[in-house]
Order: C-alpha cells, then structure tokens, then sequence
C-alpha cells in the first residue's frame, strides 16, 4: 500500500486557504447587506453655507447674490510696468579688472554686490568710480547694465 502523498504541513495550509476563502465571502456578505443603497438625490446632497461650511440643508434663497462672469478674476492681475527711472541704481565699482573684462559694483541702496562685464558698460570705468546702472538677472545672480560713470 503506498502512504498519502499529503502531508500535515500541506494539510494545515488548505485548511487556512479555505478558512481565508470564507472569511473573505464573509466580508462580501456583510458590505452587500450594509450597503445604503436606494438613497435619494436629496439624501445625499450636500451644500455651502455663507461662511464656506459643508452642510446638508439647503441655503436660503432670499440671501442668494448675483455674481456676473466677468467680475470673477482667475489669476493674478496686470500690475503696471515700472517707471525706468526706478529701474536705475547708484553705485560705486569695488573692483575691475580690465585685463579680464569684469568686476563688480557695490550698490548704494541695499549694499549688494553686483557682477558687471565689460560688454555691460557704456564707458570704460575703473575701481572706485561712481556709476549708475540697471540690473538683470545671469546664470548666477543679477548683472549690471547700460552702465555709466556719474560726472
């Protein structure tokens, strides 16, 4: 006669499979037999009070308000252009090296350091010199231009 060719181990994990198997039929059971269905529309509405909250009565029709389309604003205004002469800073140049064609002005303002090259100048200028320029944004921070000695 030949032995079973199940084992207590092989045993044991049918019978947790299967105990699996019914408990999750189970569950199933349970949620189909809890289920909220046949709800009505007004059952699950929910609606915004004056004040923003969540509620489930209805608002009251006499406080509603009319808004046009064209009053509601997406995004973020226009904001003017800046005047040019706002644009332009005073400073004096700390160092410049002519050699390499760059140094840097310190601005009289906020105390900044700012990187200017010799393609941003309008006239040769030299450490020391007090100037007036304008500002844009480089690779690294911001660079002078259209800069020009105060005479």
């Amino acid at each position: 006669m030949g032995r079973s060719q199940e084992t207590y181990n092989k045993k044991e994990k049918e019978k947790k499979r299967l105990k699996k198997k019914k408990e999750k039929l189970q569950k199933k059971e349970d949620r189909k037999a809890g289920a909220e269905k046949g709800k009505s529309l007004e059952d699950m509405m929910a609606y915004v009070d004056e004040e923003g909250n969540i509620t489930s009565t209805p608002p009251d029709p006499s406080k509603k308000k009319k808004i046009k389309a064209e009053d509601i604003e997406i995004g973020v205004s226009k904001q003017q252009e800046p005047d040019p002469a706002d644009l332009i800073r005073k400073g004096t140049v700390t160092f410049f090296n002519e050699s390499k064609g760059y140094g840097f002005i310190k601005d009289h303002e906020n105390q900044e350091s700012i990187f200017v090259h010799v393609h941003g100048l309008t006239e040769p200028v030299g450490e020391g010199d007090k100037v007036t320029f304008e500002t844009e944004m480089g690779q690294r921070g911001p660079n002078a231009v259209r800069v020009k000695l105060i005479k």
